[in-house]
């Protein structure tokens, strides 16, 4: 941990611009304070990059927009948004007065999809891509165009925040490695309410519980005995969930 803040300070002492990525689906989760505090306080010009908005509804980014300044919402994946992400950087850069070569730090938690929107930017598979947590362990220099050059860093998380529930449902603790599956999904299914039941084709229950129960009968992942395995649907589900096959669309 100690050194990826020394390459996030590095980051935030040499980039011109910064970048600070959130989920869409999962915004005020993904919101690093101690990041935005650090960005803020180098005076420099920053944009919120909202990523994997082609996983949220209109009316849901709508009002995003409106509470968050200095955001841009693109998919990575599927390259929306990223011309204009391109542009403000470049309108940015010249505000700034920039004439030359600029600097753009990329900064957000594990999982957010970072090294996917520097591959958007850039137009190429530069910096390598996984839904596993902590996959960039060092600072990367690509370039996007003649004039902007992007300084991809780790994700990193604040270093008093212990909370293992929001880790494994944003995706900073692998669902591979997630001890209590069920307990995260249950909580995903109380705080997003009918997304997951919607998804996987089931009635919504009183007891989240029951919800995986469901969706372990539906999909016939059973344990000895012919009983619903729980943990293993609830590990499914979390799966799916940090590999954004789940969307907040209704």
């Amino acid at each position: 941990m100690t050194n990826f803040w020394t390459i996030i300070h590095r980051v935030l002492r040499d980039a011109d611009i910064l970048l600070i990525v959130l989920d869409a689906r999962m915004i005020s989760h993904t919101r690093n304070i101690e990041i935005e505090q650090k960005v803020q306080d180098t005076g420099k010009p920053y944009i919120y990059v909202i990523n994997k908005s082609d996983l949220i509804d209109k009316t849901t980014a709508n009002a995003y927009a409106k509470q968050i300044p200095h955001s841009v919402f693109i998919s990575a994946k599927n390259h929306q948004g990223t011309s204009f992400l391109r542009e403000k950087i470049q309108i940015y850069a010249a505000r700034a007065g920039h004439k030359g070569e600029v600097k753009v730090g990329v900064l957000g938690y594990p999982n957010v999809g970072k090294s996917s929107i520097i591959n958007a930017l850039s137009g190429r598979s530069a910096a390598p891509v996984s839904s596993i947590s902590g996959f960039t362990r060092g600072l990367k220099h690509v370039r996007a165009t003649a004039k902007i050059l992007l300084l991809d860093t780790p994700g990193v998380i604040p270093y008093l925040e212990k909370n293992d529930l929001k880790h494994a449902i944003i995706g900073t603790i692998d669902y591979a490695k997630e001890k209590e599956p069920d307990m995260v999904v249950a909580h995903l299914i109380k705080e997003f309410p009918s997304i997951i039941e919607t998804h996987y084709g089931v009635k919504k229950r009183r007891n989240p519980h029951d919800t995986i129960e469901s969706i372990a009968e539906k999909r016939k992942l059973v344990a000895k005995g012919g009983i619903p395995d729980v943990q293993r649907a609830a590990r499914m589900i979390l799966k799916d969930w940090q590999t954004g096959k789940i969307v907040r669309k209704f």
